[in-house]
This record gives structure tokens, sequence and C-alpha cells, in this order.
């Protein structure tokens, strides 16, 4: 495993490359997780060595940015393209502490792309301890904060684009 710098894992679950279209909005697209080693950072913590709770948002977006990079894209690359990504939605639950100097490891999936939204869902493990689950909605605005349309193709995975190439013409 890595450090919070870089996105270890990522992967395509068989079961969502053979779901149904209507669930997968977007090209089908097949759900693509990946997972970051987080120490947890004194400045992170209250003084009880506990994570604060406004650290975790933080975190969740490391896990976006890193799940997009290992993908070949950068959200720099999108916003040079004029498509920037705004959290409009952010839940958290919060099950347990982590506190200063564990490593944690934060599980991020991209669950769904619709016409101008994008979701995620995170999980937080200390071992096999589930700390906190959560979830964002993030919308595609232009530079003027107007919601605009993802480009067709452009959070699609390289194992979206195999499905699409060896796809029967028709479908």
């Amino acid at each position: 495993m890595t450090s919070w710098g870089g996105c270890s894992r990522v992967s395509v679950l068989e079961s969502d490359l053979l779901a149904p279209a209507a669930t997968l909005p977007q090209s089908s697209l097949p759900r693509v997780q990946g997972s970051i080693d987080i120490r947890v950072r004194y400045c992170e913590c209250d003084p009880m060595g506990v994570v604060h709770h406004t650290v975790y948002p933080v975190w969740f977006e490391m896990g976006r940015t890193e799940l997009l990079r290992s993908t070949g894209r950068t959200y720099r690359d999108m916003e040079a393209q004029n498509m920037l990504l705004a959290v409009v939605k952010l839940e958290v639950v919060y099950k347990q502490p982590a506190r200063y100097d564990e490593v944690v490891q934060l599980r991020t999936t991209l669950a769904r792309v619709g016409a101008v939204k994008v979701e995620h869902t995170y999980e937080i493990w200390r071992d096999d301890v589930l700390l906190v689950a959560g979830a964002t909605t993030l919308a595609c605005i232009d530079r003027n904060g107007r919601a605009q349309a993802i480009p067709d193709g452009v959070l699609t995975t390289p194992a979206d684009q195999v499905m699409k190439a060896n796809a029967p013409s028709g479908s």
C-alpha cells in the first residue's frame, strides 16, 4: 500500500460490468474503486488525540483526486476544459474515532455518474474496523457557477472504453 499521496488500488467490479445499463448511467459506467492509506497527523486531531470531524471531508477530497488520477485524468485537466466539480451534498457517518498516528485506509468508490452529477461513496477503515462512512454528490458547473452536462467520455474508465469498443454494434 502507498501513503496518502497515492492511490494504491483501482478496480472494476465484475458485478457492475454485468449490471443493466439502466442502473449505470453514461455508457454503462463500471464501478471504480480506489484506496489510499493515511497516517493521522497531529494537526488533524483535537486535544484528546481524536481526528476532528472537519478532517474527513478533506480526506474524501484526497480520495476523489487520487481515484481520478488513477484513471489517467486530473482535476487540473478538467478545469482547463472549463469543467468544474462542486460539492453539492456531503454525508458523513461517524462510527468510531480515528486517532493520532494511526494508519487508516480510505476506500473511495465512484458510485454513479449522471448527466450533471457525480456521486462517490467513502469508507475509512482501521484494520477490519469501519470508522467512518460517507458520500458526496458533485455537480458539474462552468466558471460562472451554472450547471453544465458532463461531456461524454470524460469520466469513463479504461475498462469502460474497452467494453464500448467490444460491444456489438447497435448497443
